[in-house]
């Protein structure tokens, strides 16, 4: 039996002709760079969040970036972040000239671990980034609680978490500023990049319209001194299609993981790798499904020659990266990010997984254990 990492090509057939209707009506129009339907989608998403507002960008990482020029980030600067995250978390940092400052994450959860924020705060600290990863939100009540406390704002990176929620707030609505992504293998996946930015703060948002398009407000007058960051109307048409489908789509991702939790442990695997840990007060939406065993390496290869995709996110942690060697950081400076890069493991997770490739899965990873 094959079973993919990601099946975007059976998602597609079964909404295939809503999203051709989409598409032939912005052609029609051949109007391509915001628009309506930019727009239509920005009400969608900022109603679907809880804030007021929703900015649309042309990806993630811009959402990132945009954010942190928002609150004026500056050379020299400081922003707290994570170590085991995708590197766009730390990268938007340094691309302002501004210092990644680590904070190791929880070992159960793999979100930054608030008992660690105190320790990593100077006068240079501008702002805090913690990432909701892998579809999970961070323990936002004690983050805001401590930058509330220190004056800085949030910036919340949730391009792994739309429809995550904590204590019934959405993932994107706890800080100044959320980042979403739209990225193809997202639970919400465009045809390409795309990103938008959520805020209940009128003034950001006005702040960060500008900053999208050069900080221009009119035609050749400038404001600010922003970029080019626009999410195309194309994108938009179709993320308003699939937003439809989101519940559902989110829905079948839990039941999934039920069942691989309810499937480890009636074949004894439970006491062989570690599972996902859901936070008390989470609503888990599972963009990827990530187990833990010392043996990764093994399993993952022994999964790829059975058919099963697999992916390590994410191998090496940001602080041991070749291009951060100038921030100081040495090997046992973060344990639990390191040791978690050598233990994770993702499994297929997307919503049309079937209950046979769900049982195929687990009874390879049990012939593993078995036959070793």
């Amino acid at each position: 039996m094959n079973v993919p990492l990601l099946d975007l090509k059976t998602q597609y057939a079964s909404i295939k002709q809503d999203i051709q209707v989409a598409l032939d009506k912005v052609c029609a129009e051949q109007s391509f760079i915001l628009g309506t339907h930019v727009q239509n989608l920005e009400q969608t998403l900022a109603s679907f969040i809880g804030t007021d507002h929703a900015i649309g960008v042309a990806s993630g990482s811009d959402a990132l970036l945009l954010s942190l020029m928002e609150v004026g980030i500056e050379p020299g600067d400081r922003v707290v972040t994570v170590p085991f995250t995708f590197f766009a978390s730390a990268g938007v940092i340094s691309r302002l000239h501004a210092r990644p400052v680590f904070v190791d994450v929880m070992p159960d959860t793999f979100n930054l671990d608030p008992s660690r924020l105190a320790d990593s705060f100077t006068s240079e600290v501008k702002a805090i980034l913690p990432v909701h990863l892998f579809g999970q939100c961070a323990d936002m009540e004690s983050i805001v609680q401590i930058a509330d406390e220190k004056g800085i704002p949030v910036i919340e990176d949730a391009c792994q978490a739309i429809g995550a929620a904590r204590n019934g707030v959405q993932a994107g609505a706890f800080g100044r500023t959320g980042c979403f992504s739209f990225f193809p293998s997202k639970n919400l996946g465009g045809f390409g990049d795309g990103g938008v930015i959520t805020t209940r703060d009128p003034l950001v948002a006005e702040r960060l319209q500008l900053l999208r398009v050069h900080g221009s407000r009119s035609e050749y007058h400038h404001h600010f001194i922003g970029m080019n960051s626009r999410l195309d109307a194309l994108q938009a048409a179709i993320l308003q299609v699939k937003f439809q489908h989101l519940a559902e789509w989110t829905a079948k991702r839990q039941a999934h993981a039920a069942s691989y939790l309810k499937l480890f442990q009636t074949c004894g695997l439970d006491e062989r790798v570690t599972v996902p840990v859901v936070s008390s007060g989470n609503t888990h939406v599972y963009n990827q499904f990530t187990i833990r065993t010392p043996r990764r390496d093994e399993l993952s290869t022994y999964l790829t020659h059975h058919g099963i995709g697999n992916r390590i996110y994410y191998p090496v942690p940001l602080h041991l990266q070749e291009c951060y060697q100038d921030l100081g950081y040495h090997k046992g400076d973060f344990p639990v990010s390191e040791q978690l890069s050598q233990e994770v493991l993702s499994l297929p997770i997307y919503p049309e997984l079937t209950a046979d490739q769900l049982q195929y899965v687990v009874d390879t990873i049990k012939s593993f254990f078995d036959c070793r």
